[in-house]
This record gives C-alpha cells, structure tokens and sequence, in this order.
C-alpha cells in the first residue's frame, strides 16, 4: 500500500444499499485523484470504525468521512466529498447554507428509507482491479 493510500480519507458506506453503493460507484468515477478509501459497514474495518467513532455498527444509518483526525457524518459528509471533486461539484459547498438540523433531518428520512426506495443490492459489487487498492 502506498503513502497516498496511507493518507487517502476513508468513506464507510451501506454495502446493502443500492444507493450508496451507487454513490461509491459515482465517486470512483469522478473521484480521479483517488483522495477517497471505501468500507462498507458490513466489513470488519467497516464496523470498527463506525464504532470507534459512535456510530451503532448494527443501525447503519449515517455515512461516515474520516480525514485525518477528524470525522464527517450525514450531509456535513457529502458536502464535503462532492465539493472536494472540483469544477461543478463544488456547488455542494452551498448546502452549507441550509441549516445542519434541516439538512440532516432530510439525511435520516432519506436513509431511513433507502431500502424500500432505491433497494438492496442483489449482488456485492465487485470493484475492478485497479479500484480493490481503493477497499479497506
């Protein structure tokens, strides 16, 4: 593993959820300088780190960003992702401007119903070779 991967932030997603398996496949797609690492909540490293950072492993209903020392969770989390991708994404920075509590209450319904909206995933995606670097 190389420094670069060492230093990558870590997002921890819903293996499960079509949705956020969509958004991971988005990221590898528009994420081109590789800044970001996956988990998913249903792997080992995946519930390690929900937990070490208060998150229920068992009620996976928020996302999680580490960089660094510091963690994101809900749409503190995508805001950051989508607006560090550069160009037109940096839009993202704008939710900033609607209250965290509004935001994150919209977060959690959308999460809360994310298996009956969007589905589960039949099938574990299975990243390309060059994208395995990129799984914790």
């Amino acid at each position: 593993m190389s420094a670069e991967q060492r230093d990558a932030a870590i997002i921890v997603f819903d293996g499960d959820c079509a949705l956020c398996s969509g958004w991971v496949r988005f990221l590898l797609r528009h994420d081109r300088d590789a800044r970001y690492r996956f988990a998913a909540m249903q792997t080992t490293a995946g519930r390690a780190l929900l937990a070490a950072h208060g998150l229920d492993p068992d009620d996976p209903s928020s996302l999680l960003l580490l960089e660094g020392d510091a963690a994101w969770t809900d749409t503190d989390a995508i805001r950051r992702v989508v607006g560090s991708l550069g160009g037109a994404f940096r839009a993202a920075h704008a939710l900033a401007w609607i209250p965290k509590p509004l935001r994150d209450r919209i977060y959690r319904f959308v999460a809360r119903h994310r298996y009956r909206w969007f589905g589960r995933n039949a099938t574990c995606f299975v990243p390309t070779p060059e994208q395995r670097a990129r799984f914790l």
